[in-house]
């Protein structure tokens, strides 16, 4: 067993995988990595299976000592990582020496950075994830839900490989220069004709009230015009409008059911460009059919495993 020493922490730092699944049900939510692609990326530069337990970390304020010689792997956002001061850029895996000191100082490039170990952090398993959820109180290094503190241990057990990196063609633009992909709902036509085209057509910005369940988008009030909803299934990356007419994009965290109208979901391509996103940021929506959203989806994922 290999061990990192937590030196520094956040409430933003969370140990996260893939999600937990087949609950919802039951009222528990999804959780997992909010940037899929990052998190897939860290383990397949150490040969784990893509969705094992790592360390989410969101805007800096994180740093472990290496309690033993290791390999570890950074992918994801530029937070300024440094190992005794050297910087270390993102989308390789990287030699950490015994005594040494890995550090996420503030954002250079992106939200959030995913940090993995040989074979995936040990964590237990509730109700078939490890991925952290506050809220609800599951999930993390000790089955709680909750954030990574200092002075708690990191261990993991799995083999040490060589170093490389992520091919420049294949690493993900963090940037926001195209539209993110947005499916359109059920809902779609009981909106204004105005506010149809303020939604493909403006710019929005993304609001500072925003955490794991959510981010609330900025710009001209939307008008519903449909018929009172009864609650239903909220999926992921589900775009609700509010009375106030500013829609919320419904993340990894979310509720599990709402009464909203919606105007569609995000596609997952685009979820993991939002997720690295920071506050202030503007972003335009573009309009797609879900078979267009499935053959894109589909076709990076071929990408990846041809890699």
């Amino acid at each position: 067993m290999s061990r990192l020493l937590i030196e520094a922490s956040t409430a933003l730092c969370l140990l996260q995988d893939a999600g937990r699944f087949g609950v919802r049900h039951l009222g528990v939510t999804q959780g997992g990595a909010a940037d899929w692609r990052s998190m897939s990326w860290a383990n397949w530069l150490l040969g784990n299976g893509l969705d094992v337990p790592v360390i989410e970390i969101t805007l800096g304020g994180f740093a472990v000592v290496a309690q033993e010689d290791c390999l570890l792997a950074l992918a994801g956002a530029d937070l300024g990582a440094q190992i005794d001061g050297q910087a270390l850029a993102p989308w390789r895996s990287f030699k950490l020496s015994k005594g040494q000191t890995l550090r996420f100082t503030q954002p250079l490039l992106g939200a959030r950075a995913y940090l993995a170990a040989p074979g995936g952090f040990d964590a237990p398993q509730v109700l078939g994830s490890s991925a952290t959820v506050v809220r609800e109180e599951l999930g993390g290094l000790d089955g709680l839900g909750l954030p990574l503190t200092k002075g708690a241990t990191l261990n993991y057990r799995g083999e040490t490989l060589q170093v490389r990196e992520v091919p420049v063609a294949l690493r993900p633009d963090l940037k926001l220069d195209t539209p993110l992909d947005l499916v359109l709902g059920a809902q779609i036509g009981q909106f204004s004709g105005q506010s149809l085209f303020d939604v493909f057509n403006s710019q929005w910005t993304l609001d500072s009230r925003a955490d794991r369940m959510g981010i609330r988008l900025l710009g001209k009030a939307l008008q519903y015009q449909g018929r009172p909803m009864i609650s239903e299934g909220i999926p992921l990356g589900a775009v609700q409008v509010p009375p106030d007419g500013q829609p919320i994009v419904l993340l990894n965290d979310r509720q599990t059911i709402g009464g909203y109208p919606r105007l569609g979901a995000l596609t997952p391509l685009a979820l993991a460009r939002l997720a690295q996103c920071l506050p202030g940021a503007q972003v335009r929506l573009r309009p797609v059919v879900q078979e267009v959203a499935h053959r894109e989806h589909v076709e990076y994922l071929q990408r990846f495993r041809n890699s």
